[in-house]
């Protein structure tokens, strides 16, 4: 009796074809190794270029002082089309995914959006809008959600402020549709300040006006130009006289040098003038 031989195939050289580990739209990709591996480098090649092109801006637009806004809003659109590329090739040449396995990706992330990242989708979303509309530009003094501070960064989730106090704020990028947003300099490196002095209510409203106008146009940070008008302004209290004095800056981070330049030389011309100060607290009283 001859013994039962059991046929093998034969072996073949080179490298084995990826075997789909399941029925489903997704059971083609070809993560293998090598393209996770791709993933993996493709984003953090572009986290890199992200951090040299906006360290590269951020230092070309201190030394372009009027023009330091425009150039650092440049940043976030950096970020958007760098980002926007390393998706791409991902999804597309490194990938190689079809239009069925396309639809079942967004399928599952649409599904993971919902059940776990709505808030940062939201914020992302938040992100593209900040870009596009402009309501507010890297180097602007916004409010946002409460803070107010330098805008020094927009990201795909958040956006960062430095307050006067030098504190470091992230507010996420949906609260720009979310709520009100003030921007005080729109784009412009000039920024409108205003300066409350308080005197007592007997004092010369005219002499007083005239001390803080004139404190405010010698100011050495002052900007005086047409479209740039200052005024002063006069308002009556039950127990102090306030008088308001707004003018320009030439450059927005100079508000608060120049709101206490202001107050000490109009401080000093009252005191010569004979002004008295209020007789009450003003803090107390407001």
């Amino acid at each position: 009796m001859s013994p039962l031989v059991v046929p093998f195939p034969p072996l073949q050289s080179g490298t084995p074809t990826p075997t789909p580990t399941g029925d489903g739209p997704l059971a083609g990709l070809p993560l293998d190794g090598a393209t996770v591996l791709g993933i993996v480098v493709t984003f953090l090649l572009a986290y890199v270029a992200v951090r040299l092109l906006s360290a590269g801006l951020t230092a070309v637009s201190e030394r372009l002082t009027t023009r330091r806004i425009t150039v650092k809003m440049l940043i976030p659109i950096s970020k958007l089309l760098v980002y926007g590329g390393a998706t791409y090739w991902v999804l597309g040449p490194l990938l190689n995914l079809s239009s069925t396995q396309l639809l079942a990706v967004s399928g599952l992330v649409g599904a993971a959006l919902g059940f776990g990242v709505k808030d940062l989708f939201a914020a992302v979303v938040g992100g593209l809008v900040v870009v596009l509309e402009r309501p507010y530009q890297v180097g602007d003094k916004v409010e946002i959600d409460g803070h107010y501070g330098e805008v020094t960064d927009i990201g795909l989730r958040a956006t960062r402020l430095v307050t006067p106090d030098d504190t470091a704020v992230s507010v996420p990028n949906d609260a720009a549709f979310a709520g009100a947003v003030a921007n005080a300099n729109d784009g412009a490196p000039e920024m409108q300040v205003v300066v409350d002095l308080h005197v007592h209510p007997d004092a010369d409203p005219e002499r007083a006006a005239a001390i803080v106008e004139e404190a405010l146009v010698t100011s050495r940070y002052v900007h005086l130009a047409d479209d740039r008008p200052h005024t002063v302004l006069v308002r009556d209290g039950p127990a102090y006289r306030t008088i308001r004095g707004k003018a320009y800056v030439n450059d927005l981070r100079e508000e608060f040098a120049f709101e206490s330049d202001v107050t000490r030389r109009a401080l000093a011309g009252f005191e010569r003038a004979g002004i008295d100060p209020p007789a009450v607290d003003v803090a107390v009283e407001e």
